[in-house]
Order: structure tokens, then sequence, then C-alpha cells
């Protein structure tokens, strides 16, 4: 945004011309204009968590409403075989859609009836407030660690990306 002395509403640009604050209602309009506000989905908002949190008269039927693209990240991990796992990188490329952070903020309101362990970081850092119990499935599935060296006193591994991660394909076994 550039301040300028000329008069285009404030400043120039794509929307050269708009005011970029709303003009004050005038006596007997703000109280038409009162009423309770709604985000949109354009703004961001995702659907919620859980049914709990909903009203009591919106909670029919609320359960089986997913975006359709959190559907289609848990079903990639779902197809994640045990011992393996695919960075939120890896889930967006195989749909073909969003990105890492897509991906996670997907995992982080729907992901806990799906393995969530098996959808990790690209660095093999475990899930920070989540690290005992994905290292408790990691060991259990067998999936590839790197240990912490000694000197490393109470640091949890990582995960050995090179030998855990699955690139979807039919060799869901064999680690490389």
């Amino acid at each position: 945004m550039v301040a300028c002395s000329t008069d285009t509403g404030g400043h120039q640009g794509a929307d050269a011309g708009a005011h970029s604050l709303p003009q004050a209602p005038r006596e007997g309009e703000a109280a038409a204009r009162r009423g309770p506000g709604r985000l949109s989905v354009g703004c961001g908002r995702m659907g919620r968590m859980s049914e709990q949190s909903l009203p009591e008269d919106t909670r029919e039927g609320y359960a089986d409403e997913l975006p359709e693209y959190a559907e289609r990240v848990l079903e990639v991990a779902e197809r994640i075989p045990p011992g393996r796992v695919m960075t939120y990188g890896d889930v967006a490329e195989w749909l073909e859609e969003g990105g890492p952070r897509q991906v996670g903020r997907v995992m982080s309101l729907y992901g806990g009836t799906v393995p969530w362990w098996r959808v990790v970081r690209a660095d093999g850092v475990l899930l920070p407030g989540h690290e005992l119990g994905a290292l408790d499935h990691y060991r259990a599935e067998g999936t590839p660690l790197k240990e912490a060296s000694r000197a490393a006193e109470g640091h949890l591994p990582r995960l050995d990306m090179r030998r855990a991660r699955w690139d979807g394909g039919a060799d869901a076994g064999a680690h490389t």
C-alpha cells in the first residue's frame, strides 16, 4: 500500500478508489444492521472438530459431514501400512491438492480416528505433545527409528525417514 496525497479512497493499487474502512452508518441505519455476524467458509473457518461443541438443534447428522478434502486426507492416512510413514507434503502431493499445512490442519482437527502417527514431519521429529504416544505406536509397528545419541540424554529418537517413508506404491512392507 502506498500513501498518497490525492483523493483515491486512501490507497492506490488493485482496489484504488475503494474505501479501506466502511462508512459509519447514519442514524437509524445502525439498528437495522445490528444482528449476529457470521463468518463464511471463504473466510477460512473449517468445520468443527466434534459434534459436542455444536448447538443442540444442529447435532443430528453432523458426524457424517466432513469436508471432502478432509475425507481424502484421512483415507490416505488409513492406507499407510504399519511401520511406514508419509510426510504432510507427501500426502498433499499424492492427492494432488493442498499442501503440508492443509494436511496438518486436517490431521489436527479430524485425525484422531485414523493412524495419525503415520503422517509426520519431513524432518522425522516426533509430533510435539504426542511424542510418547507416537513412539509407542512406532515401536509396536517396527517403524525404523534413529535412536538419540548417548550425549543427547533425555532426547527422543527421530524417524529414519530414508527407511520409513512410504511412497504410496504397492510394496508396502519392505523397508528400503
